[in-house]
């Protein structure tokens, strides 16, 4: 359960999430085009976020498991208003967004 921090440095992260619960840092969003127009929050409806820590899955009543379809270190698509509110978590003095698998829209793909 390691990440990177903003210095390159390995450190222990402090939160583990369970079942179907991710873990996401959210990207920055730019807030100017290349060429300086100002974008506003109402363009886009989607983010994107880097999963930092997985659950282990759910469980169904007969016992087998479900596991997770996102992995720690990819990027996936999310509706925008997830990205605050009470979704916030801070670890360690970084904010971060809990969110159920199933509220993630997709995993953008190289």
């Amino acid at each position: 359960m390691n990440m990177i921090n903003n210095k390159n440095k390995r450190k222990i992260m402090k939160m583990k999430p369970i079942g179907d619960q991710v873990l996401l840092k959210p990207e920055k969003r730019e807030e100017t085009t290349k060429s300086g127009i100002i974008l506003t929050s109402s363009i886009t409806n989607y983010g994107q976020a880097l999963v930092m820590e997985v659950g282990t899955g759910l469980y169904t009543q007969t016992g087998d498991k479900i596991p997770m379809t996102v992995s720690k270190g990819d990027t996936v698509v999310l509706r925008a208003g997830l990205l605050k509110g009470d979704k916030e978590i801070e670890v360690d003095g970084e904010k971060y967004i809990l969110v159920r698998e199933s509220e993630i829209s997709g995993i953008w793909k190289n």
